[in-house]
């Protein structure tokens, strides 16, 4: 008999509860903790096969996504860091190219726990400690290193050098510790450029992509910027590529939605930066078409949360949350004329929920608002329904995902389309429900 997945996971879980109470009483970005606690493990992150280091606003996990996609055809073994986890904590990690088992998590998460020796550190700081300790115990071809929140100060920002760093789209995010405008944003996020290491820009916005230039050039860091030295565009078969080297006619990339072929020539445009690990144009094909990245723009096929609606529904979940989410999701919209789009929505309250609302309001027909389960940080749902009226959506609160779904279906007589969107804690609630 297999053990349910809350067993399986239950001694990690049990850790990672007990890491929480470390963090700080005032919360700062900082280095110096996860370097002492590093150097006390002996400088894990030292001992490391080569590393692209991922900033950016919005796309970073896609185009990790991409590059693992890729690198796994060509037969790499590729460790992985992302975060937040959508439904256990495991996915955060991948290890030559596997969720992190939970003897190797418990393992690292204890060392780190015992040599932290009970002093303050965040949570993503002690984490991230155990799983640069995990990738230096085993062999791999590549590190794909994904930041959690800006980049300067960011906990992941202890690579000496990486073999190449990456900046996707920057939008408003984070705003109280990253900065009010994008040039500000932007000069965090050029926090992991280093000298000689090239640098693989995403489209920008002016002020970002200005000051990302001037960023990189006092770094002595090769830029590579989209629009210059790459490119990438849709075609009416799949997408185009040209960059340093290649020039490719591609396959659609596997994830949902126009923006997706900027974050695979993202992807693309770093794989050619890495001379050591060459990947072919067969094999990045295959990557485009195998790539998996739940909740980003995900149809839902089956579960228990499709089944509430009636069949010809299509039912979608999408965890972006900030301003430049809201208008990836309404370009897409725009394209959803042939029935009507509802919304199922929550939202934590460290976001900026009209930046994301406004952009969809002309193309919705109703929203629903939740509460995100299990998150203290949740806006209430009446206060979500609240903010989205204020956008000029008809909003309304539910108790719940099953409720709000049951009324959709009870308001609309038409097979309708429906997306659970707001916060990638609401979409890892969702996929726990729908299992």
């Amino acid at each position: 008999m297999t053990a349910s997945p809350a067993l399986r996971h239950a001694r990690s879980d049990q850790v990672l509860a007990r890491m929480l109470t470390l963090h700080p009483k005032l919360m700062d970005l900082s280095l110096e903790r996860v370097e002492r606690l590093l150097a006390a493990l002996g400088d894990p992150q030292k001992r490391l096969p080569p590393v692209v280091h991922v900033a950016g606003t919005n796309g970073k996990g896609s185009t990790v996504a991409y590059l693992r996609a890729a690198m796994e055809a060509a037969g790499r073994r590729c460790h992985v860091y992302t975060s937040p986890h959508l439904v256990h904590f495991h996915e955060r990690i991948r290890l030559a190219g596997r969720l992190i088992g939970e003897d190797q998590l418990v393992e690292v998460l204890d060392e780190a726990e015992r040599v932290n020796a009970g002093r303050p550190i965040t949570f993503f700081e002690i984490t991230t400690a155990a799983a640069l300790l995990a990738f230096s115990r085993v062999p791999a071809d590549i590190v794909l290193l994904e930041t959690g929140m800006g980049g300067r100060l960011d906990t992941t920002n202890v690579i000496d050098r990486p073999a190449v760093t990456a900046v996707t789209p920057i939008s408003f995010d984070h705003m109280d510790h990253l900065g009010n405008t994008l040039g500000a944003i932007a000069v965090e996020k050029a926090g992991i450029f280093r000298p000689g290491v090239p640098v693989v820009v995403a489209p920008q916005p002016p002020e970002a992509a200005a000051v990302l230039q001037a960023q990189a050039e006092a770094h002595g860091a090769p830029l590579h910027r989209a629009g210059r030295e790459w490119r990438a565009a849709p075609t009416p078969g799949g997408m185009r590529f040209e960059g340093k080297r290649l020039r490719l006619d591609l396959p659609r990339p596997a994830l949902y939605g126009a923006h997706q072929v900027v974050n695979a020539g993202t992807a693309i445009a770093c794989l050619e930066m890495l001379d050591s690990l060459p990947v072919t144009a067969a094999e990045i094909r295959e990557g485009l078409l195998k790539v998996e990245w739940p909740a980003r723009l995900q149809r839902l096929a089956r579960g228990t949360l499709v089944d509430l609606v009636p069949a010809g529904w299509e039912l979608w979940l999408d965890g972006g949350h900030n301003a430049g989410c809201g208008e990836v999701l309404a370009e897409v919209a725009r394209g959803w004329r042939d029935r009507p789009l509802h919304l199922v929505y929550g939202m934590l309250n460290t976001k900026e929920p009209r930046g994301f609302l406004k952009p969809l309001a002309p193309l919705v027909a109703s929203l629903k608002a939740v509460a995100i389960p299990g998150a203290q940080a949740s806006l209430p749902a009446e206060q979500s329904a609240e903010n989205a009226r204020a956008s000029g959506i008809r909003a309304e609160a539910a108790p719940d995902l099953a409720g709000a779904l049951r009324a959709i279906v009870e308001e609309e007589s038409r097979p309708a389309r429906v997306l659970i969107c707001g916060s990638l804690y609401l979409a890892g609630v969702v996929l726990s429900e729908n299992s």
